[in-house]
């Protein structure tokens, strides 16, 4: 990747020329185009870029940006996806300004504006909505979320997308796991594609093998306005941030495990859990000689 001239998108101009970031940059794009093709993000059609003449039209992405470091991250790396050809569709970035006090609602449009990004704002307060729902000393986040997921679907709807992209990453994915186990009692995570339930649009994660650490490193770098996520004030004391501090402590003592566990979420055997609606437990039959296992115990299995 040689930025000669006019040879780089605009949200690139200015990249620390050093090795490192080089190689950081290299491996977000990697990760990211991993994950467009592994979960099957383009479509048959629209995998190789649009002949002259041959009548297809290319898909259009909503890409939510609400100023962090990760969208931030997800945003650069799709443009640089489309700038080099690899990523067919048109991408169109949006920020919802939900009416959280102390947010700088300039920031966003001045920032896209200077960047050359096709781009949409869109006020909607569901803060107060959420204050006036939410009992004291509750979080806000489940109720704001939802909240903000219907907005960008109707707004996805309006501009004609056929993808709501949100800028989840490895990370996000890891804690939800652990916090539907914890909490949830199920075995459940984000995916990185699913269709809503209205059935009319996908929801994509592209950065779902991208570390956070990378993101915050790559939006630093990058000298990108980041906008805080605690404006609310709701952020203390939260169930994500308790699971957050588990797996950095396991990090810490074992480099290297988050990457091992989420490896393990792309490799499930329904024969060695529980849930009799994946796998037809009542109808094994012994076909086998004695003492054959078709599969070994896993690590940790008990006699």
């Amino acid at each position: 990747m040689l930025d000669d001239g006019d040879e780089i998108h605009p949200l690139f101009r200015g990249a620390p020329t050093t090795t490192e970031f080089k190689k950081l940059r290299k491996r977000l794009v990697r990760e990211t185009r991993a994950a467009i093709e592994t979960y099957g993000m383009l479509d048959e059609g629209v995998r190789d870029p649009v002949l002259p003449g041959a009548g297809a039209s290319r898909p259009r992405w909503l890409v939510c940006l609400s100023g962090g470091k990760d969208s931030y991250t997800l945003l650069a790396v799709l443009h640089e996806l489309q700038w080099r050809g690899l990523l067919p569709v048109d991408l169109l970035a949006c920020n919802l300004d939900q009416g959280q006090p102390g947010f700088p609602a300039t920031v966003l449009p001045e920032f896209l504006e200077k960047m050359g990004v096709p781009h949409r704002i869109e006020y909607q307060d569901t803060y107060s909505v959420v204050k006036e729902k939410v009992p004291a000393g509750r979080t806000y986040c489940a109720l704001c979320s939802r909240l903000r997921r219907g907005n960008l679907y109707r707004i996805a709807r309006e501009e004609g997308c056929s993808a709501v992209v949100l800028g989840h990453h490895r990370d996000d994915i890891l804690e939800t796991f652990f916090m539907n186990l914890f909490h949830g009692g199920r075995l459940a995570t984000m995916p990185p594609k699913l269709v809503n339930e209205e059935g009319d649009l996908f929801l994509y994660r592209p950065l779902a093998f991208v570390a956070e650490a990378d993101c915050d490193r790559f939006a630093r770098a990058m000298n990108y306005p980041i906008i805080p996520c605690d404006l609310c004030g709701s952020q203390d004391g939260l169930q994500r941030q308790q699971v957050k501090q588990i797996l950095d402590g396991w990090e810490a003592r074992s480099p290297g495990r988050r990457q091992v566990m989420f490896r393990a979420l792309m490799n499930a055997r329904p024969s060695h859990l529980l849930d009799p609606g994946l796998f037809d437990f009542a109808g094994l039959a012994l076909d086998g000689p004695a003492g054959f296992e078709e599969n070994p115990p896993q690590l940790g299995a008990r006699d």
